[in-house]
């Protein structure tokens, strides 16, 4: 007996199937990640274990290991090359400890924190669905944001994913890429994503410091954004939406101040050193930069991930402000309140 397509109850199980299959697209995407540094780490050859007795009787015995053990301490001798990192070094023992790290907690922890931003959001997009407005549009509109406006944050949001793709795709390269591409084509991609990496990286810090003295006005901590996080902006347990300025808490705090501010300023320093070696770092200064550039570029990731899907499929008519400018009066009244009833004023 074929089944009536009219029928609610056909519609509500082919909605529950298709909720379904789509959390499992979504954590299976989600996975891929944090899986890409498992394989990572893991791809790295483990030297064999050497019994403590007989590395004992070799340190004693044998002259070369003794003198490769002093190598590896960093004690100077003399060396052909020259150069600020090579000179009488024969091995910089630090980049042991640099590789550690990057390939442990940065490469293979830390993209879980990805992971669970991904599967949040798309869990919260299948229960609840986008925000919708909660009164029909009635055909007026309010300027959101002004032509200059827009134009800079579509040129720091088209640069920064170019970064974020080619950045992370460096970082997680070895596992995820390697196997379905092979070793000659990834390395091809890899020197043209390090060249964009590295030519775009000054021209995003061009447009990061506009942004910040462009909006640091609206994003000054009030009262009324601490009562924003009690109400969980609205998003959580049926609380109605709470008022807020042009800017509401979660724009301020985590898009503007975390995200943009502390971990985009922390990028772009670090990336002016790895950038331009010549300016005199020394090679520890470098290690320590290339591990605070991987940590915080993967929190700005995480953080401007839960922006673009706020700001496009997760709030109906959100996308209009940085596309056409304008909004809604319905939808700056609901999200935005304060910040209408100031445009109301004027």
């Amino acid at each position: 007996m074929a089944t009536n397509p009219k029928d609610p109850r056909a519609r509500q199980r082919r909605r529950k199937r298709i909720a379904l299959w789509s959390l499992v697209a979504i954590l299976a995407g989600a996975l891929l990640l944090p899986l890409g540094g498992y394989l990572y780490v893991n791809s790295v050859e483990a030297a064999p274990a050497q019994p403590a007795g007989a590395a004992a009787a070799e340190q004693q015995s044998n002259p070369r290991a003794n003198y490769w053990r002093a190598v590896r301490e960093g004690y100077e001798g003399y060396t052909a090359a020259s150069g600020p990192y090579t000179t009488n070094v024969l091995i910089q023992n630090g980049g042991q400890n640099w590789r550690q790290v990057r390939n442990g907690p940065v490469a293979a922890v830390l993209p879980w924190v990805m992971a669970a931003m991904i599967l949040g959001l798309g869990m919260y997009y299948v229960l609840h669905g986008p925000v919708k407005l909660s009164s029909p549009p009635s055909g007026r509109s309010v300027e959101r944001w002004t032509f200059n406006e827009r134009v800079l944050h579509w040129y720091t949001a088209v640069l920064f994913i170019l970064l974020a793709i080619t950045g992370l795709s460096l970082m997680l390269g070895r596992a995820l890429m390697i196997p379905w591409m092979g070793l000659n084509a990834f390395g091809a991609y890899a020197g043209i994503a390090i060249a964009i990496h590295n030519y775009l990286g000054p021209l995003f810090i061009v447009g990061l410091i506009l942004e910040i003295a462009f909006w640091v006005r609206y994003a000054i901590p009030k009262q009324v954004d601490w009562e924003w996080f009690k109400a969980g902006g609205g998003y959580f347990g049926g609380h109605a939406h709470p008022s807020a300025e042009k800017l509401n808490a979660g724009e301020k705090i985590f898009v503007f101040w975390l995200a943009t501010v502390v971990m985009g300023i922390a990028v772009s320093i670090t990336g002016i050193v790895l950038d331009f070696p010549n300016l005199g770092f020394s090679i520890q200064t470098m290690q320590i930069s290339s591990i605070v550039h991987g940590v915080a570029a993967i929190i700005y990731v995480t953080i401007i991930l839960m922006h673009m899907y706020l700001g496009s499929i997760g709030v109906n008519g959100a996308l209009d402000a940085m596309t056409t400018g304008r909004v809604s009066a319905e939808w700056a009244k609901q999200h935005h309140d304060l910040w209408y009833q100031e445009v109301g004023r004027k």
